[in-house]
């Protein structure tokens, strides 16, 4: 059976890509920080669709964690990985010099160094399936600079351009490259920036949930689109950004996610 790795995997849109992927038949790996919400998706995934899953609790933050992952992924996939999902990801709010840098560098090393670790990694073991897929979950951020959230888009940017350049590099090689940039979705990211409960409530009303989103990103990873963007609201806000000065849509931005600092 084809085998999918899911970093991210333990909730929000990780978990919905896991069981999205489990229902068209692949079994999992699933890799994040919580070993219980691990095992309890494992268990559902197995429950729901009769798909294995072999899960790993591990900070992703640490310098040798796509090493570690790696040689694990290796261990539970000697035939070849069909599907890398590069989802673990977070986000600080807040004014770049008012945040704490080392939590800013910790998310540095979780949005921008890991998945480029983590793909250099396992490209050998990508190459060995007929076919095989990357995924790479960016954010609508990607397409513009955010104040209060500068040091996240800009990463988010990163994975955008990595992920075309990438996928342009491994013509014919038999592995896809896509990137799938959300916007507002129900999950904890918020929480984990630091959001206050004014800004969430403002982004709830915009909301995707996360199956949407799973299920809008696998079907344009399996299609090989180079990029994707869930949601006709999303996708127009992204397009404005190529067409409105710069200037402008940073005022924007900052009028939206500043105005509650």
């Amino acid at each position: 059976m084809p085998t999918a790795l899911i970093t991210g995997a333990s909730r929000g849109i990780g978990r919905a890509l896991a069981l999205g992927l489990a229902q068209r038949g692949y079994d999992l790996l699933l890799v994040a920080r919580s070993a219980p919400q691990l095992a309890e998706l494992a268990q559902e995934a197995q429950a729901r669709y009769q798909r294995q899953a072999h899960t790993l609790a591990l900070d992703l933050t640490q310098p040798d964690a796509a090493a570690e992952l790696a040689t694990w992924a290796a261990h539970h996939a000697p035939n070849g990985l069909a599907v890398l999902i590069n989802n673990a990801g977070y986000g600080l709010w807040g004014r770049f010099e008012q945040l704490n840098l080392e939590e800013q560098l910790n998310m540095l090393q979780l949005n921008l160094n890991l998945p480029v670790q983590l793909t250099y990694a396992l490209l050998p073991l990508l190459r060995r399936a007929a076919k095989s897929y990357i995924l790479n979950v960016a954010s609508t951020a990607a397409y513009q600079a955010v104040p209060s959230l500068a040091v996240y888009a800009a990463s988010k940017a990163f994975l955008l351009s990595f992920s075309r350049g990438l996928r342009y590099e491994l013509k014919g090689s038999g592995v896809s490259v896509t990137c799938l940039s959300p916007g507002a979705t129900t999950t904890d990211f918020g929480n984990r920036a630091g959001m206050g409960v004014e800004l969430q409530a403002v982004a709830n009303k915009v909301s995707m949930t996360p199956e949407q989103v799973a299920e809008a990103g696998l079907k344009a990873l399996f299609a090989g689109k180079a990029e994707f963007i869930p949601g006709l609201l999303n996708k127009v806000s992204a397009g404005l950004t190529s067409v409105v000065p710069k200037p402008i849509v940073e005022k924007i931005a900052a009028g939206i996610y500043e105005k509650y600092l």
